[in-house]
């Protein structure tokens, strides 16, 4: 016979590490061919010319220059315009 009680489990106790998403290179910065630019979940920031976009929606730099950050007028699938910055390299 079990001489301590039975404890409840516990929620919270798993804890996963940061996934260190943002943006590595502000704007004004010079950035070289293949360097990532902007980590990001979903398409937040959309790339601009210069830059492509990984599978995973990371944003690099497809030629050496400067980060350039502006906001822009998207369209939708349903007809809506949404404002999203657009990262660019010059």
């Amino acid at each position: 016979m079990s001489h301590v009680k039975a404890g409840g489990t516990s929620k919270n106790m798993h804890d996963s590490p940061g996934q260190r998403l943002g943006v590595k290179l502000f704007g004004g910065q010079k950035v070289k061919t293949g360097q990532v630019i902007v980590r990001q979940v979903g398409q937040t920031k959309h790339s601009g010319k210069g830059t492509f976009m990984s599978r995973n929606f990371t944003i690099h730099a497809k030629q050496d220059g400067v980060v350039k950050y502006q906001t822009r007028k998207f369209r939708r699938f349903s007809g809506k315009s949404v404002s999203r910055t657009e990262v660019t390299v010059e």
